[in-house]
């Protein structure tokens, strides 16, 4: 509960009472964000936005049960008509005695709504849930300018209301509703980006579905599915965990086997265009300049390019940083989310139904599972720095590469935290079976590491800790005093 501690004074007992009685795992700081909206004095808008399948709509349903009042899901593809109909339907559903007649427009269908709303009574807001917003608003149907004036012109008057709107179209929430410009501008009280499951929450979901995974198997599953809850929910407990991987991903009628073209045309508009700037990302690990994208993608450096990669981030499948020491400030691009790297890695022209089985223990598999380890680290580096004991240090986190020249030898280095306390940890990241054995060819590699990086710092007065970041730690050797910190998967937990 760190960060809120008057509001978690003040709404504590409420809202543990409301947590213990539903089926949410983790999402403890988008509850305490709910809630307070929940009790606020005024009418609240809220934005819930995230990628397809992370969740939203369970949370909300889940979060909110008997105090939504009304709640109403955009049909995909649906036409005007068909929306309004829909919405109807849901009005006569939820509230009984409305007009016999479908809306002719989407002003006659809010004012229904608000009809309705009048009539309700009873203690606390009246949750209004708007489930697939970017479905509803069909072309030329007048959808926003219905909802500018329902807000504005009707619930912003009043103390008692609270729209929850939600969508996987985040090229549309986005520039619908998040960046209106128009009666919806700087309208949202709140917005709530809803991330993946981290692995702590991974493991309490896998438990629960009956699964009695290690934390070995569950790092693994993390970095084929990515922590996304509903394809979590499709794994079988009687099957082990490269079965279920070949069922859902690789066999001909798998679940998941469509999945990618099916994320990414939900996502965005234009999907084609973010799908070419993933697919350029994916090609390079350490990730790629805004300018070297373009050039990939032919995908001018302009406000297209720039809007795909801010709604990339925004759903959390890139990570853009800068490269430590980069005096040009230049930001790379790095492509993060799991599933797409491995559709890209495994999956795109892979017809073979057991491929995930035969590859275990060879090379293809570790090769795989060091890069994905990086990325778990990266998305977990709040652990990393709790465990470091730096977590009330401030840091700034960087990756490093040095090319070779001609008086000295390249070197790279997978995570640098620069410290605010006069202290850089070079982190190097290695995914292994057994705690890992450090060699006299490694700790020779490492000592070149930390020369170059000396060398080629303007931070040189700083001091250095060099960390490892394993599966199962290092092993004590006459080698292994050259590392002074070590992270593990467990403390990742």
């Amino acid at each position: 509960m760190a960060g809120y501690p008057h509001f978690f004074r003040k709404f504590a007992p409420k809202l543990l009472l409301t947590m213990q009685n539903k089926l949410i795992i983790g999402r403890e700081k988008e509850q305490m964000l709910l809630q307070q909206l929940y009790d606020s004095p005024k009418s609240e808008f809220v934005s819930v936005c995230g990628r397809r399948r992370v969740g939203k709509t369970f949370l909300v349903r889940e979060f909110f049960g008997n105090r939504m009042v009304f709640s109403a899901t955009g049909i995909a593809g649906g036409n005007k008509r068909e929306q309004l109909r829909n919405f109807h339907q849901s009005l006569r559903r939820q509230f009984g005695s409305v007009g016999a007649s479908t809306p002719k427009d989407w002003l006659d269908a809010f004012d229904q709504l608000i009809s309705c709303l009048m009539n309700v009574e009873r203690e606390g807001k009246k949750v209004v849930f708007l489930d697939e917003l970017p479905w509803m608003d069909s072309p030329h149907s007048g959808f926003i300018s219905a909802l500018e004036n329902f807000w504005n012109g009707w619930a912003t008057g009043r103390h008692d209301i609270l729209l929850v709107v939600c969508g996987s179209a985040t090229s549309w929430m986005m520039d619908k509703l998040i960046h209106n410009k128009g009666g919806l501008y700087n309208r949202l009280t709140r917005q709530l980006f809803l991330q993946p499951f981290t692995l702590t929450e991974t493991e309490q979901m896998l438990n629960g579905l009956g699964f009695h995974l290690s934390r070995y198997e569950t790092a693994e599953c993390y970095m084929v599915f990515g922590g996304i809850p509903h394809y979590l929910s499709l794994l079988r407990p009687e099957l082990s965990l490269a079965a279920n991987i070949d069922s859902l991903l690789f066999a001909p009628q798998g679940e998941l086997r469509q999945e990618f073209g099916q994320l990414y045309a939900a996502l965005f508009r234009n999907s084609v265009d973010y799908v070419r700037v993933v697919s350029v990302l994916s090609t390079k690990a350490c990730g790629m300049t805004r300018g070297e994208i373009a050039v990939l993608t032919g995908i001018s450096s302009g406000g297209t390019l720039t809007t795909i990669l801010d709604n990339l981030e925004a759903c959390g499948f890139i990570r853009t940083s800068q490269q430590y020491g980069n005096k040009q400030k230049e930001s790379v691009c790095k492509l993060t989310d799991f599933f797409t790297l491995f559709y890209f890695r495994f999956m795109k022209e892979n017809d073979d139904p057991a491929f995930w089985t035969s590859i275990q223990g060879h090379g293809e598999f570790y090769n795989w599972a060091g890069h994905s380890f990086e990325l778990l680290v990266a998305s977990h580096i709040d652990k990393v720095k709790q465990q470091l004991g730096i977590a009330g240090v401030g840091t700034k986190v960087y990756a490093w590469h040095k090319p070779t020249t001609d008086t000295m030898p390249g070197a790279q280095i997978d995570l640098v935290i620069e410290r605010k306390d006069n202290t850089i940890n070079l982190c190097e990241m290695k995914f292994a079976e057994d705690e890992f054995i450090i060699d006299a060819d490694y700790e020779k590699a490492l000592r070149r590491k930390l020369s170059v990086f000396r060398t080629t710092s303007t931070t040189r007065r700083m001091s250095i800790v060099l960390t490892l970041i394993t599966t199962y730690g290092v092993m004590p050797n006459s080698h292994s005093g050259i590392v002074q910190a070590q992270v593990t998967l467990d403390n990742m937990f």
